[in-house]
């Protein structure tokens, strides 16, 4: 399995995750890509032992894309910004 974190601060209004509703605060980010090529988007309190879905994250890795930038992608939603499309 490749894996990639990353720890930040949740918007106002948290990120909403499949098993506990809307988590708020400094988080971590972990974006797995797993050995039969599935993609988990998943969050934790920083520092917490608990990992949890984030609702409605991609669940596969679009063509052409590496799993860095999903991460990066999904990092920016997050965080409350589009990503940077050269436009």
């Amino acid at each position: 399995m490749t894996a990639r974190e990353t720890n930040f601060v949740a918007p106002p209004g948290g990120v909403m995750t499949d098993e506990v509703g809307t988590v708020t605060g400094e988080l971590t980010l972990r974006t797995e890509l797993t050995a039969d090529g599935a993609v988990q988007v998943l969050v934790q309190y920083l520092g917490a032992a608990e990992w949890y879905r984030v609702t409605g994250a991609p669940t596969s890795l679009p063509p052409d894309t590496t799993l860095d930038a999903l991460h990066e992608r999904v990092l920016g939603e997050l965080r409350g910004r589009t990503p940077d499309t050269g436009q």
